[in-house]
């Protein structure tokens, strides 16, 4: 049981000083090995035009950005 709780121990270190480092940095979570954009994709979706379900996201966060900048506070 001891090795248990040690080991246990262990990895809530290291997971909270990964999480820690993570939130410092303020970087995006990337692959080893550059990811699309090494292969050269610009995007997730590399089609000249969006489906319809991508346009109506593309649409809602169009919207969304538009409402938080009318809104704006400061």
């Amino acid at each position: 049981m001891l090795y248990f709780v040690i080991t246990l121990a262990v990895f809530a270190l290291v997971f909270a000083a990964m999480a820690i480092g993570y939130i410092l940095q303020r970087k995006t979570i990337s692959g080893s090995c550059g990811g699309l954009g090494s292969v050269g994709v610009e995007k997730a979706c590399d089609c000249p035009d969006p489906c319809d379900n991508r346009k109506k996201k593309m649409a809602k966060e169009e919207a969304r950005r538009k409402m938080l900048e009318e809104h704006r506070i400061i």
